[in-house]
């Protein structure tokens, strides 16, 4: 295990087929912010929105390429399988009931899991999600919901949940977990196990679903990428690229992504994990009131701006005039 404890959820990035479809559905179905529209740095034909709370808290994350021409992705074992957002109480998840009902949005209603209420629903692209109850919630704090949603405040969603990993080989994905990445089993039911580190509570937590009766998953929209989990700063991420090398992952070493700095590796097969940096935050090269709005590049890409735009679907995101 590393000497520096990770300090729960970082973003969870998911692939969409429809970028208009995909800023609809978060920003104006669920209430989060688009802090960033820019694009992919690995490729520059798609684009990269990050849905954040107001002011773009690490933890609060839901991000989604848009790769071209991509087919859609396959349910199954071994895949970061579901993406979950908190909401203050219990009395939120009936508040999203109805408004579910009537944006049109499938859902499975409310039910219970490890002792928490919770809703799972999914989006146009049967990527799947779950509102979770930080009723009886405990550990690291969620951030401050979007100000310009409409959303009462006290039903909001605050940040990432719990992300739910369905694995084939679970002896394997749980000594990443706990002797790797220090997560503790917390809890356990049936095929299901429940895990945080650090602080804990439900920003802290990781879930996993074993699974070897079903097929194995195939990427594309509608199934996540990869979950990031988050470290202080550069120096603290520093700590983790040589020993994640001395275990043999595939592994990306130190990225600078302008926004934050990475290591990605492979944590069992199809299961990409990213380490990421807490800042230096995504109001650095525009401000608050412009934030998502216009496409952004990092210092790094911006003498290929107009190649890049050349490739990129217009998408509305002012969400002024909605």
């Amino acid at each position: 295990m590393i000497e520096h404890t990770l300090l729960g959820m970082n973003h969870v990035t998911a692939m969409a087929s429809d970028p208009q479809a995909i800023f609809d559905f978060m920003s104006k179905t669920l209430g989060l912010h688009l802090i960033k529209k820019t694009v992919n740095q690995d490729a520059l034909d798609t684009y990269h929105f990050y849905f954040t709370d107001d002011q773009g808290t690490a933890g609060t994350d839901m991000t989604f390429f848009t790769f071209p021409n991509q087919p859609k992705g396959k349910k199954g074992t071994n895949m970061i399988s579901r993406a979950s957002f908190r909401v203050p109480s219990d009395a939120a998840l009936d508040y999203w009931l109805k408004r579910f009902a009537e944006k049109g949005v499938a859902n499975e209603g409310i039910s219970n899991q490890f002792g928490t209420k919770i809703i799972n629903f999914h989006d146009q692209d049967d990527q799947q999600y779950q509102l979770v109850s930080d009723e009886n919630d405990h550990g690291v704090a969620g951030g401050t919901p979007w100000k310009h949603n409409d959303v009462p405040e006290e039903f909001a969603i605050t940040g990432l949940g719990p992300v739910t990993v369905t694995i084939f080989n679970l002896g394997h994905m749980q000594y990443v977990l706990t002797e790797i990445m220090g997560y503790k089993q917390i809890s356990e039911d049936g095929n299901w196990s429940l895990y945080e580190v650090g602080e804990g509570g439900h920003g802290a937590q990781v879930i996993l679903e074993h699974r070897e009766d079903l097929p194995i998953a195939e990427e594309g929209f509608g199934n996540i990428h990869h979950a990031a989990f988050s470290t202080e700063n550069r120096e603290t991420l520093g700590t983790w690229i040589d020993p994640i090398k001395q275990y043999r992952f595939p592994q990306s070493g130190y990225v600078d992504r302008f926004y934050f700095k990475s290591e990605y590796f492979r944590a069992a097969p199809q299961i990409l994990f990213e380490l990421a940096t807490t800042g230096p935050g995504f109001l650095q090269d525009e401000t608050y009131d412009e934030a998502g709005i216009h496409l952004e590049l990092p210092p790094f890409l911006e003498s290929k701006r107009e190649e890049i735009e050349k490739q990129l679907t217009p998408v509305k995101t002012d969400w002024r005039g909605r």
